[in-house]
Order: C-alpha cells, then structure tokens, then sequence
C-alpha cells in the first residue's frame, strides 16, 4: 500500500511480503543472541565512513575536514539508543532501496532456514544474521521503532525513514538533520531497555567492535552536562605486531569483517616487504558463507592503501579461494585506483601469485599439523577448491596436496592421493576414478564391481567439477586418471582377492554369438557389445569408449546442448547366469526368439543403474512385464516331476503326457 498526498511529501510504503515475514521471524525466532544487532549497526556505519573515505580520493570537499567517526548516545530514562555516523549518508531513493528491500540475493533462503531453525541451537540464529546480510533488520529484535535520519554527502535534502517492523516504513523530509551522515535511533523495548545503558553498551563494542577501522565514541549526560568519550580510536589490527594480539581479538576482527559468527579455521597475518610492501590479514572460515557458490565467483577480501579503504571488489585470490575472508593494506598502490587500473595493474597480479602461494602453503600446514581442523576447511570448501585443479595448472600439485577424497575403501573421506598411490596394487598402472551426481549412486554402481572384487580402490567423486578436472589433470604421481566408466579396464593382470571364487564364464565363442545377436537388435543404440572385466554380480553396464568424454562428462555436456552424441557400450558380464545361459542358447541358435526382448530389457537396466531412465520408458515396462507373466505361467519343478522324468527315461511307463 502507498498513500501520497501533494501537499506532503511523507510517504508511507508497505514492505515487500517476504520482508514483512522475515522481520517477524527475526523477531520471533532469532532471540538467542540479541547483542548482535549493535555490531551489525557499527559495521553498516563503519561502511559508510570507509565510502566517504573513498570518494573524498577524488573531491575532498565531500568530507569538510571533519575526522571520521561513529557516536552512540545511550538514554535509559527514555528507552533511547542512537547510533551515528558522518560517513556517505543516504539520499530519499537509497533510503528507499536499501531500507524497504531487504537481503534482495537471498530473502527467500534467509526466511526458510528461520522458518526451519531448531529453536534447541542457541547459536544458529547469530550465524543466519551474519550469513545473509541481513543486519541492519537485527535493530528489530530489540526495538519497538526504528528511525534513519540521513543526508547524503555533498550536500541536498535530508530524509527521515521510520518503521515499528509490523509491514509498512515511512519516509519523510527531515527538519533537525546532521550536516551529513546517518543516525539510527532505536526505541527499546520494554524487555530490552539494558541496551540503553552506558556500561552495557561499552561492553559490547569492545567485544564486538573493537577493532573498526573507525574512531567509535560514546556521549552521555551527567551533572555535568554532555559528555563524550572514546571507546575505540580507530587503530588498524592489521597494523600492529603479531605478538601485541591474541586469539580472541584476531577472531573478534574476523566476525566484524566478514560478517560472520564462526571462528576462523586458519588465520594468516603478515607483512611482506621487498619489490612491494603490503601487510594481509587473511582468514579461511570454519563454515560456509551463503554467497560461497555466486555465479561471479568473485573474492571478498577489502584492499587499502596506506589504511584507506579502496574497494572490496579487488581481484586478490583466484576464484577458487573466493571464501578466503580479510584485507590486504598495500604501501605501494597509488590511493587513485580505477575499476580498469584493478583489473590491469601488474603490482596487483604480483601480490593476487604471492597471497595465493602463500595461502595454499600455510593450508598445507594446517592440513599437517591439525588433520582434524582440516578435514572440517576440506568438507566445507573442498568442492570450491577443486576448481583450481580445473583452472589453475601451475598450482595443480599444490592443490593435490591439500585435497582429500572419498574412496570405496574410506567412505567417510580424508584419503589423500599420495596414500593412495601408495597402496595401489601390483600391476594397477592408473588412478581409477568414478564420476557421478551423488554419492550414494556412485556406491551402488556396477561398474565399481570388478574392481571391488579385486581389491583396487576407487575414487568416488560426486562434486559438479570433479567430471571436468580429472580430464585437464594428466596423472599424479606418473599415474594417470583413468575413469571406471571409460575404455577397457584393465584389470586382467589383477586378480581376484579370493580365487575360491572365481566364476565360471560363458564361452568366448558362446557370449560373442550373443554380443552379435544384441548388437543386431540394439542396433544405433550402442556403438558396441563386449565382454567385461569390471562387473562382477551385475548382468551388464554402459560404458564410454576411449576417445571422448566419461559417461558422467557426456551427461553433463549433453544436457547443455554440447554433446558429442557418442553412443555407450554395452558390457556384459560373462559370469553372469543370465548371460551364461543366453549365451548357450546363442550357441545352439535357440536364442533368436528371446533375445529381442532380453536385449532391450539388459539395456534398459543399465541405463537406469547409470542414473538415466530408459530410452523408451513405456516400451521397456511392456517387455518387463511381458517377462514376469511368462515367467509366472512357467510351472516351478517338483520332486514329483523330477521323479516322474526319472522313471520314464528308465523305461518305465509315464502319465505326465
């Protein structure tokens, strides 16, 4: 709803639906951890203060002179809390947008996971805040109204946005505006007016907020009059020495920059000098930030010049090192970076090789020194990082070090590669692998058969970039990758774990009669019919030829469009009953009439069991079900039968005709 009049320009506008749901869950079922909508408020001021820094680069008039700062003025007579900043400030349409649309890339994911969050974990509501971007709206949990008076930097109107959070916001012109900047006054509720208290709130800033790279002072009133102090001057973390800073305020820094409520797994902060002097504060999470899989696959570390925030959109780690959170504060760049000077300054590429080698060397550390640690970066990232195993060909080894896989013989993951060169079998020359869109699937597949029953261990890989880097990756370790779903397999020079139990085969001649038959009655659909070493209990699989792509790769490119239109092979399993006993009947020609329908229905079963439906879905359940009823009209033999044969091939008399 929008009312307007022309004689006043106060407009009242309704919140999106999604927004207006989302504020009463946050106020509802995101209690668990209230004191975070004051850090979620420095930062949006932080923010601003760093914008206004930026722009003034290029028009210092915008800043007047003034030291850039955060002022918040507790009431607890009035239930009052006000958060102010003279950073870029808001025009009426910026009001408008960033206040009336909220978390625009992710509301409906934000609104159900509260709408699915167990109320018995106390944490999870921090770690959806700060997940989804969403904190300005945290200001709701604790206030009965919130009021945004702001006047955008360089001058013009100033603009008054004020909502209670129950569906509507009014904006307004503002009389009593700041000269430029944003103030944020919370009216508390009843059950939250400690929020209003000057130890309170000093309290959480230095828990919190400690470390803006913003001056954050405190105005109270006393006997005395009005009162300013400082809580926090400023001073940039990264700056001081690694031995002046512990743990907690390294991940204090953490949360603050990256908006998050997890410790950081890894933090690397160091200061290099030489060709160039920069100084980094790097973390990798302990969880998955919500953007980890946006299509732009862009970073999110913030690069300064000699403390100056520049941008947070700086091309400073490869694609594949996206959740890599922190700064980097360089000595060298020149403050008046453009967008086109970013993306083709040769001192950023030297810094983009140094930051990467460096992060990847002390993962590897990591990954030796506390496996355990690791194995929770490697289950959150270990998807995103083997992209650069895919694009990155002069780090490919490195990443090979750092990556960990689920194999038939370690389903649960961790095996490296390196053990499992180690522990190939004798005679075994490649790295054998299986490509698939879910793990399960990948366990329950046929084609592993062969090679479980010889004791060779599979990698099992159900990530969407597995199908693509085990193609560009030519070996490790001088063995090459090779596909469980691709060409011949080899396993003829392995033998069996067990040779108690090694099954009878059909005869090469027998089963190549019937390969024939098969191929006759498939026709196009397979470019060929063969033997198999790779099953084992399975009567058949569809396979891929040597040349081309993976039967998994194939799926992938088809679905775009951009298939080879290769036809599969059809293995069959020589040890099988079935096969054994079809091709017997191969042999004596006495297969013709029952091999149309088998042939079909073998095919049709391998495609399912390779995760696809069959080619003609109705026709294959007519012919399975043509196949149950004949084999529900065959009578089952009984001792009674089999005497009766007995004694009619003695000579006796018989009455079974």
């Amino acid at each position: 709803m929008t009312s307007q009049t022309e004689t006043s320009p106060t407009e009242t506008r309704a919140f999106e639906a999604d927004v207006a749901r989302l504020l009463h869950l946050m106020v509802h079922s995101v209690y668990s951890s209230p004191d975070v909508f004051l850090r979620e408020l420095i930062s949006n001021a932080a923010d601003a203060c760093e914008k206004l820094r930026q722009m003034a680069l290029t028009d210092a008039s915008l800043t007047g002179g003034d030291t850039l700062a955060i002022e918040i003025t507790p009431d607890k007579d009035a239930a009052r809390l006000i958060i102010a900043d003279n950073g870029v400030g808001m025009t009426r349409e910026e009001l408008i947008e960033n206040l009336g649309t909220m978390a625009r890339s992710g509301t409906e994911k934000f609104r159900k996971a509260l709408e699915e969050k167990d109320s018995a974990e106390a944490e999870s509501g921090k770690a959806l805040i700060g997940q989804f971007g969403v904190g300005f709206y945290s200001a709701f949990m604790v206030a009965s109204e919130v009021t945004v008076t702001s006047r955008a930097a360089g001058g013009g109107e100033a603009w008054r946005w004020t909502s209670d959070g129950s569906g509507e916001f009014t904006v307004a012109p503002a009389e009593d505006a700041p000269a430029r900047g944003t103030s944020v006054e919370l009216t508390l509720r009843e059950d939250h007016k400690d929020y209003a208290d000057e130890a309170t709130i000093e309290r959480l800033v230095r828990h919190h907020s400690a470390h803006v790279p913003v001056p954050i002072k405190i105005r109270t009133t006393g006997e005395d009059g009005a009162e300013t102090r400082e809580l926090v001057d400023g001073t940039a973390l990264w700056a001081k020495p690694k031995s002046e800073i512990t743990a907690e305020e390294y991940t204090d820094f953490y949360r603050f920059t990256a908006g998050a409520f997890d410790e950081p797994a890894l933090t690397v902060h160091a200061r290099v000098e030489g060709r160039q002097e920069y100084t980094c504060l790097l973390f990798v999470p302990s969880m998955q930030p919500f953007d980890l899989f946006d299509p732009d696959r862009k970073g999110r570390l913030k690069l300064y010049v000699r403390r100056v925030f520049i941008t947070d959109d700086a091309d400073l780690v490869p694609p594949y090192l996206r959740f890599v959170r922190g700064l980097v504060d360089s000595e060298d760049l020149p403050l008046n970076l453009s967008r086109e000077m970013l993306q083709t300054n040769p001192m950023l590429t030297q810094m983009k090789s140094a930051l990467t080698r460096r992060l990847l060397t002390e993962m590897k550390k990591l990954a030796d020194t506390e496996p355990e640690t690791y194995a929770k970066v490697w289950d959150a990232f270990g998807a995103v990082m083997k992209e650069g195993l895919y694009e990155d060909a002069e780090r490919r080894d490195e990443l090979f070090a750092l990556a960990r896989f689920r194999t038939t013989t370690q389903p649960d993951g961790g095996r490296k590669l390196a053990d499992y060169v180690a522990d190939m079998k004798e005679n075994q020359t490649a790295i054998y692998y299986a490509v698939g869109d879910s793990f399960d699937r990948l366990t329950a597949s046929p084609h592993l058969e062969g090679f479980k029953a010889r004791g060779i261990e599979v990698l099992l890989l159900a990530d969407p970039v597995d199908a693509f880097w085990v193609r560009t990756a030519l070996g490790f370790d001088g063995k090459p990758f090779k596909s469980v779903t691709q060409g011949s397999a080899d396993l003829d020079q392995i033998p069996l774990t067990d040779q108690r139990h090694v099954p009878d085969e059909a005869k090469a001649s027998d089963i190549a009669t019937l390969s024939a038959l098969i191929k006759q009655t498939l026709g196009e659909r397979v470019s060929e019919v063969k033997t198999s070493t790779r099953l084992a209990t399975s009567p058949a699989c569809l396979v891929a030829s040597d040349m081309g792509y993976d039967r998994q790769l194939e799926k992938i490119v088809g679905r775009q469009g951009q298939g080879l239109g290769a036809k599969p092979i059809l293995e069959l399993n020589p040890s099988h009953p079935l096969i054994k006993t079809l091709s017997a009947r191969a042999a004596t020609g006495g297969a013709a009439d029952v091999v149309g329908d088998t042939a079909w229905l073998l095919f049709g079963a391998a495609q399912i069991m390779d995760g696809e439906s069959p080619t003609d879905s109705a026709e294959f359940t007519d012919k399975l079900v043509t196949a149950m009823a004949a084999l529900v009209r065959s009578p089952a033999p009984t001792d009674h039968a089999d005497s009766i044969s007995t004694e009619g091939s003695e000579g006796g008399e018989s009455d079974a005709g």
